[in-house]
């Protein structure tokens, strides 16, 4: 039996125009949504974003880095980093694409649904408070995690990007914070060249960060060894009330900014674990997941097609995930475990 399912979609986030050649092209979400009308119908609850409000906004981003990304709106192309640029309409993008995460947070937690994907541009998960960076303008998960905390009272949040890229954003944000535990698996030789497996968070957040670089010779298997045997019981011992999900979909093997060689089955698989852990906690957190990256349109759509048939229960789940997982994830696995022991959240 699947999960009640709730999506954001609305055709402005095509309107941040980034240029012909860019990898984070309108086209990204565009065929998302041609996906979604062709293969889930009514199946899905759809909402039209609502721009987040200025003070939802302020617990993460400083002022003047929000109002450089108001000014945008004045100029018909600029730059607001070096890899980042920005149109007239850029401006409403992203503050669409903060407030729909903010009113999956809403709908989760009004219980109108028990999974939100927000499917948003510009993705956020390497902006820093003070500036954009990798594509990202404001970091909606960090948004959205500080607005369920203060405006809903959620104590503990588990945030898992599965990315190619470290989510150095996320990572800073919430590396001395105990509410939040930042889990990550990513290409360490990748942009931004961050998230060392010794980065485990500081002061009270010593312990509540993990992060996994991962090779690119894993295969989907390799993956589902490493997320069983680390994230699985992060998750039981964090206790979390909600989770959320950066949802990057850069290590298709299709991508042509990821090296990596995985499969949308891979994504599927994981959603499946998380599910599952969800279920058997006493009291189900809810599921929140965001997109992030994924530069290849059509591998992209499907990636996220395998995420939303897994959550509405659409999927063959009779394969069992039993495999022999290569030497180098096995040793790893050892690697984290051995790092994390210490801090008594693996379980």
């Amino acid at each position: 039996m699947g999960l009640k399912v709730g999506v954001t979609r609305d055709d402005r986030f095509a309107e941040h125009k980034t240029g012909h050649f860019h990898p984070e092209h309108p086209r990204r979400i565009l065929e998302i949504y041609r996906m979604i009308d062709r293969e889930f119908g009514d199946g899905l609850l759809c909402f039209k974003p609502r721009p987040a409000a200025l003070e939802d906004l302020e617990r993460v981003h400083t002022p003047a880095h929000i109002q450089k990304i108001l000014k945008t709106a004045e100029q018909r192309i600029t730059s607001i980093a070096p890899d980042t640029p920005a149109s007239a309409r850029s401006y409403m993008a992203a503050w669409l694409a903060a407030g729909a995460c903010l009113q999956g947070i809403d709908m989760l937690l009004e219980k109108q649904c028990q999974a939100f994907f927000a499917l948003v541009r510009p993705p956020g998960h390497h902006a820093l408070p003070d500036r954009s960076a990798g594509f990202c303008v404001f970091n909606n998960i960090a948004v959205a995690a500080r607005y369920a905390m203060v405006r809903h009272d959620i104590k503990r949040i588990f945030i898992i990007d599965w990315d190619v890229h470290h989510g150095n954003g996320l990572n800073d944000i919430f590396y001395e914070d105990d509410r939040v535990y930042y889990y990550s698996t990513h290409d360490i030789m990748l942009y931004p060249y961050s998230g060392e497996p010794g980065h485990t968070g500081s002061g009270r957040g010593t312990g509540y960060t993990m992060n996994i670089p991962i090779s690119r010779e894993f295969t989907d298997n390799d993956m589902v060894y490493i997320y069983t045997q680390t994230l699985i019981p992060a998750i039981r011992g964090f206790r979390p009330d909600m989770i959320m999900v950066a949802a990057g979909f850069d290590a298709h093997g299709e991508d042509p900014i990821g090296r990596c060689n995985f499969t949308e089955n891979l994504y599927s698989r994981i959603t499946r674990m998380i599910v599952a852990a969800m279920c058997k906690e006493k009291k189900t957190p809810p599921l929140f997941l965001a997109l992030e990256g994924g530069y290849e349109p059509l591998a992209l759509a499907r990636c996220v097609r395998s995420v939303l048939g897994e959550l509405l229960g659409n999927e063959n789940n009779e394969a069992q995930d039993c495999f022999k997982p290569s030497h180098e994830a096995l040793k790893l696995v050892r690697e984290i475990r051995k790092i994390h022991s210490p801090y008594g959240v693996l379980t």
